[in-house]
């Protein structure tokens, strides 16, 4: 069987069982923010699942603190690795997010790329 075809079947696979239990919004919603598309690297599944875990993670307890602009934020995960991206209100606004992130189990480590955009 050909790699393409097997990743094919893997990937339908993960999307029927997703859809099938009540996750498709994860792993689709998940994947597009972290901006991952399967088969640009090389990831296994699992780590591919696993960063959409921690990406889905972080962007949520991002939106549950009132302090922190969450729709401003980019969240990428990549092995572990989290880069968050975007124009807040302020600099505590910014560290704030940082250490939301880092208290997401998974993470291994946070890259700011915030920066504060001025009131308009």
């Amino acid at each position: 069987m050909s790699m393409p075809l097997k990743r094919f079947l893997l990937c339908a696979l993960l999307l029927a069982s997703f859809t099938m239990s009540g996750c498709e919004f994860l792993l689709i919603g998940g994947a597009a923010t972290a901006g991952y598309q399967l088969g640009t690297d090389q990831k296994t599944v699992s780590e591919a699942f696993d960063d959409t875990v921690i990406t889905s993670s972080v962007k949520t307890r991002l939106m549950e603190d009132r302090q922190v602009r969450a729709l401003a934020i980019d969240v990428d995960t990549h092995l572990g690795e989290v880069t968050l991206s975007g124009y807040l209100r302020s600099q505590e606004e910014i560290d704030r997010a940082v250490i939301i992130a880092k208290g997401v189990p998974g993470v291994k480590r946070v890259t700011s790329l915030l920066h504060i955009r001025a009131p308009e």
